[in-house]
C-alpha cells in the first residue's frame, strides 16, 4: 500500500465524525435546500459515511425510500446508529458498481465522496444509469484547490514548512479537479451538464485542543500523516501550528469551509 492510500484510511466512524463529519453535517441541509426536490421520492446515496447527509434527507426531504451505500463497514455501523429510520437501508456497496437497477431512483446524491473514488467517470456514469427520466443528481466536494477548508489548509501549511515531503499528501495537489471547471469537464465525459454553486459554513473550534485532537485520530490524510510522525516531530508540528493560528479572546478559533455543489437534471 502506498503512502497516499495509507493516509486515506477513513474506516473509523467516530474518528471521522470528529475530524470532518461535524462540518459535513452543516453543509448537508444547505445542499438539500439548493437541490430542491419534492417529498415522497426514491433516493440513492453514494458513500454515506457516518450518515451526515442521510439524517438530513430523512429529516427534511420526506423520502419514500433511501438506500445509502458505503464500502466501509465501520462507517455503516455508525450510520445505522445515527439514522434509525425504517425508510433507510444502509448497504455495503461500491460507487463504481451501484447496487441498484437502471432507471430506478428519483434522486441520486453523494456528499464529499467523489474525490476518493478511483474511477470517477465510472461512478458518475453509474449515478446517471440508476436515475429515472426527470430525476435529479446532486453531489458536493470540498474546495481543496481553492483552500476552502481553512482548518485543513492551516495544518498542511505548517506541516510542509517542517517536512517538504508532506506536500505530496495535500488535498489541493491530489484533487485538482475539485473546481467548477474541473467538475464540469468530468461531467461532460458522461454527457451531463450541471448547475454548480459554492456552499460555505463556519468551522468554529472552542480552543486549540478542540482543533488539534482530530488530527491525532488517524482518520483521513492529514490525521494519517500526523499519527505517522515520530513523537518529537508531532510535538513540533503541534507547537508550530498553535503559534500560527489566531484565536479570539476566549480562545476559540473561527475558520470556514467551502464546498462546490453540483446539480444535474436527468433528461
Amino acid at each position: 500500500m502506498g503512502t497516499t492510500s495509507r493516509h486515506d484510511a477513513w474506516q473509523a466512524g467516530d474518528s471521522y465524525e470528529r475530524y470532518m463529519g461535524r462540518w459535513s453535517r452543516q453543509i448537508a441541509p444547505l445542499f438539500l435546500d439548493w437541490l430542491d426536490v419534492p417529498a415522497g421520492l426514491d433516493w440513492l446515496e453514494v458513500g454515506c459515511g457516518t450518515g451526515a447527509l442521510s439524517s438530513v434527507i430523512v429529516a427534511r426531504c420526506a423520502p419514500r425510500s433511501l438506500v445509502s451505500i458505503d464500502p466501509s463497514e465501520g462507517f455503516l455501523v455508525k450510520a445505522r446508529a445515527n439514522v434509525p429510520d425504517a425508510r433507510v437501508a444502509f448497504q455495503r456497496g461500491d460507487a463504481q458498481a451501484l447496487p441498484a437497477d437502471s432507471a430506478s431512483k428519483d434522486v441520486v446524491v453523494s456528499a464529499l465522496v467523489l474525490n476518493f473514488v478511483p474511477d470517477k467517470q465510472r461512478a458518475l456514469a453509474e449515478m446517471k444509469r440508476v436515475a429515472r427520466a426527470g430525476a435529479r443528481i446532486g453531489f458536493y466536494v470540498w474546495d481543496y484547490p481553492g483552500g476552502g477548508v481553512e482548518f485543513m489548509r492551516a495544518f498542511w501549511r505548517v506541516a510542509t514548512e517542517l517536512d517538504s515531503s508532506a506536500a505530496d499528501l495535500t488535498e489541493d495537489r491530489r484533487f485538482p479537479f475539485c473546481t467548477p471547471d474541473g467538475l464540469r469537464a468530468m461531467l461532460a465525459g458522461t454527457g451531463m451538464t450541471a448547475d454548480i454553486t459554492a456552499i460555505e459554513v463556519p468551522t468554529v473550534f472552542r480552543d486549540f485542543d478542540d482543533y488539534w485532537a482530530p488530527f491525532t485520530l488517524g482518520a483521513g490524510p492529514a490525521p494519517g500523516y500526523c499519527t505517522s510522525l515520530a513523537p518529537d516531530a508531532r510535538q513540533r508540528l503541534k507547537e508550530r501550528l498553535n503559534a500560527s493560528l489566531s484565536p479570539r479572546e476566549d480562545g476559540s478559533i473561527h475558520l470556514k469551509a467551502r464546498a462546490w455543489a453540483v446539480r444535474v437534471n436527468v433528461g
